[in-house]
């Protein structure tokens, strides 16, 4: 003999045939037996503000203005390397030395140039006196003048181009009271920061401007996320993004104008939070979700609480005779919970249990449901 069994959608069918309940085109009339004999559970509608809209993976990376290269600043051949991949370094902290002879030449010609102004200032000096002692001639004058100005702007200009070859105004003021040349050229930082790459081996004979480190300030990071485009329509600037798994909080504040031709993603760039930096790590590749302010009245209820038929979708509110079929806009899900939208008040009572019971009694015994 076989066996007896029965399919579920037919348990279901003779379960519902025998409560007895009644469905019109959006309501249903059915006891509170029968609601408890189903396995229906109500519960009432959360309110919230705002809901998740979209899904997406991004990169984490550094703003270019906050990025920066230390070049050796004369030709010269590395001695030492004081700074590795990782390190906090300050603003001014020395990163690399250099033996350089073009900083002789340099320093030669700085204290030619002082030397050069001291005694162009006591002609100066003199010449001015003998001017208001009526002494010498305006055109003397000017040539001493013309000359002074001169020598004002070579020594100005040599100690600009120490400056700008690292010598810090102690040095130079050393260089200058002790007349002491030095080949040890001393590669500083120009801002506090993490070295992100190490590009020049010590040892090794380097030109002018040839790059030795990257720098970057991590005090703000970017969230270059790929939206696709399709999607690109319901993201706004300001819209609030989270990164999974994290506390990471950041603001959308730019949205692409152009299409990335490979996977046909628009990029949205998100600013994060200068408290939530130190929980990212430039490079890093991750999943967000860019979360939307609501601008009306929208809640939260589980995803079984909710009938899909024709497309569209509908909850259960409880009603003295039963349950009125409404029907409501979907916005936004998240894990095993959806935010909806509708002709809601808050103050419902809704079937968020046995929904599918309640939908095959509402569209007939014969439902697939």
């Amino acid at each position: 003999m076989r066996p007896f069994f029965a399919r579920p959608a037919m348990l279901l069918l003779l379960s519902l045939a025998g409560f007895g309940s009644h469905a019109t085109e959006n309501s249903i009339q059915i006891s509170q037996e029968n609601i408890d004999n189903l396995g229906v559970k109500l519960g009432k509608l959360e309110p919230v503000t705002q809901f998740p809209v979209l899904s997406a993976p991004a990169k984490v990376a550094i703003p270019p203005t906050q990025e920066y290269i230390v070049s050796a600043t004369q030709a010269g051949f590395i001695e030492k390397l004081d700074a590795a991949i990782g390190d906090k370094v300050a603003k001014g902290q020395v990163l690399a030395q250099l033996n350089s002879p073009d900083l002789l030449t340099l320093q030669q010609a700085y204290l030619k140039a002082e030397n050069t102004l001291q005694l162009v200032s006591a002609i100066y000096q003199r010449d001015k006196k003998l001017l208001a002692e009526g002494v010498i001639s305006d055109r003397r004058w000017q040539e001493t003048s013309s000359q002074y100005h001169a020598a004002v702007s070579e020594a100005d200009g040599q100690k600009q181009l120490l400056e700008i070859s690292g010598m810090t105004a102690s040095e130079l003021d050393q260089l200058g009271k002790k007349h002491r040349l030095s080949r040890q050229l001393n590669v500083r930082a120009p801002i506090a920061g993490v070295v992100m790459e190490r590009i020049a081996v010590a040892g090794t004979h380097v030109d002018m401007m040839a790059p030795l480190y990257r720098i970057a300030n991590l005090d703000e990071l970017w969230l270059e996320i790929a939206i696709p485009q399709e999607r690109i329509a319901s993201i706004k600037i300001g819209d609030r993004v989270m990164v999974e798994n994290t506390a990471v909080n950041a603001k959308i504040a730019l949205l692409g104008q152009s299409v990335n031709p490979e996977n046909q993603t628009i990029l949205a760039r998100a600013v994060v939070a200068a408290k939530d930096t130190a929980a990212l790590r430039a490079g890093q590749r991750l999943n967000t979700r860019i979360i939307q302010a609501s601008d009306k009245a929208t809640f939260k209820v589980p995803n079984g609480a909710i009938a899909q038929n024709e497309g569209k979708a509908f909850i259960f509110i409880r009603n003295q005779q039963g349950f009125s079929v409404t029907p409501i806009t979907v916005v936004g899900k998240q894990d095993n919970e959806s935010v909806i939208s509708g002709e809601l008040s808050g103050d419902e009572e809704i079937a968020v249990q046995g929904a599918v019971a309640l939908k095959a009694n509402w569209l007939g015994l014969g439902s697939d449901e």
